[in-house]
């Protein structure tokens, strides 16, 4: 049982502000990095999501090693494209046989099957193997069937290339995209179910985590033979938020030199949209040692000022570059410090000693998991722990941690400063204990990915978060992610879990959506405080206790009733503070009232109905209710 919130406001000898036209929380979304083993595949090309090249013996040598990668790559010349120029290559010191290249797709049960068009420049020799067959082939076109799922791995080879015409700029297209793709670069299905979110975060497009970059021409071109060495173009980003109308979250890789990071602002400055906002971030989590960016700032940062301040130049000095950059429209970018959820000193002592007015936004992410006792709880239960036990405790977790954390970080920063807060990350973060293992809960994690009570936590975490930010100063979680297998070992983060799956029950990509059609309520009250509101939160209620902020000026009184105006409670609400509200055990529609201190006038009534999901099916709530005062 859980309690569906809904508020209608009636006039009262008041003037009561109208219902928001904008949701008090924007939802954006990670995208997956570019992966030949992944599940998210943007681009019909999908030769740019193919491995790096490897490196092995040009036939079978009988009685050799015939290793599957024998790392001579160095020994061939490849273009400024990373095509190489001569195939096959002897006599390389070490290997038992001439050496060819090859690159794979490792997980091809994600991909339509059917007919795949491989267009090429140059002459020479292809061969493809595995869940990828050629129909036929004539020069520079080959038709390839692609049986999804049989050997979950296909290849490509080039066996033999002219050195004078070398193979380049193979493109191997989806079926049906042959005639289109030129200017229709986006998978459809990708495309169309990004429609929902508001803006696109790039952490992962870019590679932002322990990213090699340093000066310009190290990033990835649009003509590079994959974009799985150094992530994908910032052309493609850009293009992605035009054609798609997104707003653009971008990381700048941390070792990038100061003209890198000139001419990245430049280029995004120049060629996206001037109606899409940029939201703008140094690295991606400084606080995090699995990173070599944490390591990489504290090495190289001033070794006489502590960590994590020692983070902070390289911070301000990205950022300061994008103000200059942007000097005549900074109205086109938000500046944003990403700092830890769970660790408020941290967050406290690097954005704190950034300069003043530098800055627009910080952001902590904004997940919720188990927590420690809930990972002590299930690994006690053997094996075939119910799922529910998993949502238990993630919603434990939810309540009692991040939450928690989520308020200490409003406080501490967002009212300190004025600032908004953002979430550069969240959604559930169900992982194992320890991380990367297998647990004997580890399949009901990833059922839990599927079960309806997920959604539930979906929409209580979001309207949760939602009562942190108004229509004028909205908050924007950025979920991560996108698409992704689900993992026992390492989480299932993805809001969908295919791309080109039929249309299938996946909850947390449904209260993503549901959660904007619907959008929680946060109610601006003009009279008699132009600057007060009132909120309340979780929506939905799960168990019967509701949570309430007034910023009225002086406070007052919140009066509970039933449909039948039988009064159930009174309880005080000051100023700023959280007030508990613990509903009836039994099913009905109870109204709030919010009273002022002073006259005891009505400031605005809600209505709440008792609601049952099974099956993601909502029950006995109603959609019109008129509060008789």
């Amino acid at each position: 049982m859980r309690v569906l919130i809904l508020f209608y406001l009636l006039s009262a000898s008041m003037t009561i502000g109208t219902a928001q036209n904008t949701c008090p929380l924007q939802i954006g979304t990670n995208l997956a990095g570019p992966a030949d083993y992944g599940s998210e595949w943007p681009l019909v090309d999908i030769m740019k999501y193919a491995r790096t090249w490897t490196t092995h013996n040009a036939y079978w040598v009988g009685g050799g090693v015939n290793a599957w990668d024998t790392q001579v790559l160095s020994f061939f010349n490849l273009d400024e494209h990373g095509w190489p120029m001569q195939v096959p290559v002897d006599n390389i010191p070490g290997t038992e046989a001439p050496q060819i290249v090859l690159t794979v797709w490792a997980n091809t049960a994600v991909l339509p099957g059917g007919t795949y068009i491989l267009l090429y420049e140059g002459e020479g020799t292809i061969t493809l193997q595995w869940d990828a067959q050629v129909i036929s082939s004539e020069p520079g076109r080959m038709e390839v069937n692609v049986t999804p799922g049989v050997a979950n791995i296909m290849a490509l080879e080039i066996n033999e290339t002219s050195p004078t015409n070398h193979i380049r700029n193979i493109r191997f297209l989806m079926p049906g995209t042959e005639e289109t793709y030129p200017e229709q670069i986006w998978s459809t299905e990708w495309k169309d179910k990004l429609a929902p979110f508001s803006a696109l975060r790039f952490m992962d497009w870019g590679y932002t985590n322990n990213s090699p970059l340093q000066d310009w021409t190290d990033r990835t071109v649009l003509d590079d033979y994959v974009y799985t060495d150094v992530g994908m173009p910032y052309e493609l980003m850009i293009k992605a938020c035009n054609d798609l109308d997104k707003d653009a979250w971008i990381c700048i890789p941390h070792q990038a030199s100061d003209d890198y990071i000139l001419q990245m602002a430049t280029l995004f400055r120049d060629e996206l949209e001037p109606e899409r906002k940029m939201y703008v971030e140094y690295s991606n989590e400084t606080w995090n040692w699995l990173f070599e960016q944490t390591h990489y700032l504290d090495e190289q940062g001033d070794q006489n000022t502590p960590w994590p301040e020692r983070t902070v130049p390289f911070i301000q000095n990205a950022l300061d570059i994008w103000s200059g950059v942007f000097a005549n429209e900074m109205d086109r970018i938000v500046r944003v410090v990403g700092v830890q959820h769970s660790w408020q000193d941290v967050s406290n002592r690097v954005v704190f000693n950034m300069e003043p007015g530098s800055f627009d936004a910080f952001a902590p992410a904004a997940y919720f998991h188990i927590p420690g006792e809930g990972h002590a709880a299930l690994k006690s239960m053997g094996n075939n722990v119910p799922v529910e036990e998993v949502l238990y405790w993630a919603r434990q977790g939810m309540l009692n941690e991040a939450w928690t954390w989520t308020l200490s970080q409003q406080e501490s920063i967002a009212d300190e400063l004025g600032i908004p807060m953002l979430y550069y990350e969240g959604g559930q973060h169900l992982t194992p204990d320890p991380w990367g293992t297998d647990q004997n809960y580890g399949p009901a994690m990833v059922a839990a990915q599927r079960d309806s009570g997920m959604y539930t936590l979906y929409r209580e975490w979001l309207d949760s978060l939602s009562t942190l930010g108004t229509s004028e100063q909205p908050g924007l979680l950025m979920h991560f992610s996108y698409i992704g297998v689900p993992s026992q070992k390492y989480g299932s983060f993805g809001s969908l879990e295919c791309q080109f799956c039929p249309d299938e029950y996946f909850p947390k990509y449904e209260a993503l959506i549901d959660y904007q059609d619907e959008c929680a309520p946060s109610t601006r009250i003009n009279d008699p405080d132009p600057e007060a509101n009132w909120q309340v939160w979780p929506n939905p209620v799960s168990d019967g206790n509701l949570y309430c902020r007034w910023t009225a000026q002086e406070g007052g009184s919140i009066d509970v009733s039933d449909i039948q105006g039988i009064h159930l409670g009174t309880y005080p609400a000051n100023r700023e503070s959280i007030t508990q509200i613990t509903l009836p055990a039994y099913s009905g529609t109870f109204i709030l009232c919010f009273r002022e201190k002073a006259d005891r006038s009505l400031i605005a009534p809600g209505w709440f109905g008792f609601t049952d999901r099974r099956k993601n099916q909502i029950t006995s709530v109603q959609n019109n209710l008129f509060c008789k005062i």
